[in-house]
């Protein structure tokens, strides 16, 4: 069965937020060969095993007021530019989230939510080429050695972690990295 489109998180197999299982969604009732391992949060403890299409669909945000990223974290608390409510909550309610080390948040440009490409760590983030590899490190705000030092050490699941975006409209690299 192929997935729904996530419009903000493209491939959310390759990022991790979405696994192949047999297990069978606690929402809609069916093994559909995929489920959701991204955080989950909600006004009751939810240990719900969730398929990627009752996200989608917005099942889950509506049957459990879930949301999978901090709405006020969609565009960094208010340090990257402001978006239309409805795309915060696209993202918020009906797009994968992800797993950081500190709480996530979402890089906006252009006027719009980028698409999530991915938690990342020097060599994953090298393969991007070397505007993802400056937007990472002007995100950090270090220089000279101790910014070469903290990009050497960026760990895809280790940290720290860089989490990686593109603008959807002129292709811009931003995002962010913390650790644990």
């Amino acid at each position: 069965m192929e997935l729904p489109a996530f419009k903000y998180h493209p491939d959310p197999i390759a990022t991790g937020s979405i696994e192949p299982s047999d297990e069978t969604c606690k929402l809609c009732g069916r093994s559909r060969g995929f489920i959701y391992r991204g955080p989950v949060y909600a006004t009751d403890d939810v240990e719900a095993v969730i398929c990627p299409w009752c996200i989608a669909d917005g099942t889950a945000h509506t049957k459990l007021e879930a949301t999978f990223v901090d709405p006020d974290g969609v565009g960094g608390y208010g340090d990257w530019e402001a978006i239309p409510d409805s795309v915060t909550e696209e993202v918020a309610y009906r797009t994968p989230g992800f797993t950081g080390w500190q709480q996530e948040m979402w890089f906006t440009h252009c006027g719009d939510a980028a698409e999530f490409l991915g938690p990342v760590g020097e060599a994953e983030l090298a393969k991007w080429g070397s505007d993802a590899m400056a937007a990472i490190g002007q995100e950090s705000g270090l220089q000279g050695k101790e910014l070469e030092d903290y990009m050497r050490a960026l760990n895809k699941t280790g940290g720290p972690t860089a989490y990686l975006f593109r603008c959807k409209r002129c292709q811009q690299f931003g995002g962010y990295s913390d650790c644990h």
